[in-house]
């Protein structure tokens, strides 16, 4: 099971989430998914979502590059996506701008993945903090987008890793800082990680039932 100590990660506690934390995120990430036995059925659902692992994966990886672009242009939109063709592959599929290769096999599905971490850490670093652009949730900072690739990061795999049969389990440290950012309303007193599942309609933690709905808020600090 690949499990961080927070002394691994970009920075222990609730401060700001950084171009760091997304590039730790998916550096985990990586090093878990090519960790996978070679005869794992890729095509087998992922947890809980009517989605493949590959899929699931290659939604993770687009929506890294989807943060990352939001991002990109000199005055970033504030009313709309940056607009991409996003398709589906199947009836049900997530609809994605980025697909890898299948003939690449894993290896290259996971290489899209690490790509698209890049750019989204790269983008992160580079914009400043002033810039606000759109998300279906409402105004965003560069700040904010990196804490929505963090969790769209962990939670993901999670997902993926039901459906692999693989460990993960990321460190409390980096599932703070995105719950503080993302999550005002998550509860405090209780473990990170499975308060950030819980977060994310993916579990229960004591005395709160599973969400059937959620979403974050991904308005800069002092302006929600």
């Amino acid at each position: 099971m690949l499990e961080a100590n927070r002394s691994s990660g970009p920075g222990p506690g609730p401060g700001p989430v950084t171009a760091d934390d997304v590039q730790y995120a998916v550096r985990l990430a990586v090093a878990a998914l090519r960790g996978v036995d070679a005869a794992a059925d890729w095509d087998a659902d992922a947890g809980s979502l009517e989605w493949s692992c590959r899929e699931t994966v290659e939604h993770l990886a687009d929506d890294l590059f989807a943060y990352a672009a939001q991002l990109g242009p000199e005055q970033p939109p504030l009313d709309a996506e940056v607009p991409f063709v996003w398709r589906a592959e199947r009836p049900g599929a997530p609809a994605n701008v980025i697909f890898a290769d299948r003939g690449a096999g894993p290896a290259g599905l996971v290489r899209v993945l690490d790509a698209c971490g890049g750019l989204l850490a790269a983008m992160v670093r580079v914009t400043p903090a002033s810039v606000r652009s759109h998300h279906v949730f409402g105004l965003s900072d560069a700040e904010g987008f990196a804490a929505m690739g963090v969790v769209e990061t962990l939670v993901h795999l999670h997902d993926v890793a039901e459906g692999l049969g693989i460990g993960w389990a990321p460190d409390a440290g980096l599932c703070d800082r995105v719950l503080v950012r993302l999550f005002p309303d998550a509860p405090t007193g209780t473990d990170r990680w499975p308060t950030l599942l819980w977060a994310t309609g993916r579990g229960e933690i004591p005395g709160h039932a599973r969400l059937s709905r959620w979403r974050w808020y991904g308005a800069p600090r002092g302006e929600r």
